[in-house]
């Protein structure tokens, strides 16, 4: 058995023209530390922005995207702020106070929340609870992916940017993005979270 372990966080956020972004951050991974961007424009279509080719290999083997495109991606942080460069977009989102669902992840510990048997449990509750939201799924090719949820944060505001047009306003997520089964909640947040992917021979 393969496992990958992947440490970071997850930014979901809509926009006043329709374009829904998913930025992933990880702090710590088998492909060291990386960001990568999902973007679904109004009329569907689906871009992976990924700064490596290892990247967007390890992405695509999981999610599904139109298009796919090797750009730097810059990830700063300064204080509650994040900025994401990465090609055509520029975002920049302002992190505010903890979800009452933050609150409540925020009181298990961490190695029970990333565990796989945990998020089976978790994942009946997350679909109920978050529409679209899954914690357990196939994540392509033979592989398992057990999303484990420590924290959670609302965002507080946003301005981005595509192709130097302004994407408009911060708005929920919806229609729910369409890249694969983990989705991300409807009101824009980042959530802490360990990614568990499991390849088991056959």
């Amino acid at each position: 058995m393969t496992r990958w372990r992947f440490d970071g966080e997850i930014t979901g956020l809509g926009t006043g023209s329709g374009v829904r972004i998913v930025v992933g951050h990880w702090s710590r991974s088998p492909l060291g530390e990386f960001t990568d961007v999902m973007v679904e424009h109004a009329d569907g279509l689906r871009i992976l922005l990924a700064p490596s080719d290892a990247v967007r290999d390890f992405v695509t083997a999981t999610y599904t995207f139109d298009r796919t495109v090797i750009t730097p991606v810059r990830y700063t942080r300064s204080g509650d702020s994040r900025t994401v460069r990465a090609g055509d977009l520029h975002v920049r989102f302002e992190v505010g106070a903890r979800t009452p669902l933050g609150h409540l992840l925020n009181r298990v510990p961490r190695t029970v929340a990333g565990a796989p048997w945990f998020c089976s449990v978790t994942d009946p509750i997350a679909r109920v609870v978050l529409r679209g939201v899954r914690t357990r799924g196939t994540a392509g090719n033979g592989r398992r992916e057990f999303y484990g949820a420590v924290d959670q944060r609302r965002l507080a505001g946003m301005s981005a940017t595509w192709c130097g047009e302004n994407l408009g306003v911060l708005t929920p997520v919806d229609p729910p993005v369409r890249f694969g089964f983990g989705s991300t909640p409807r009101t824009p947040a980042v959530t802490s979270i360990v990614t568990t992917i499991v390849d088991e021979p056959h």
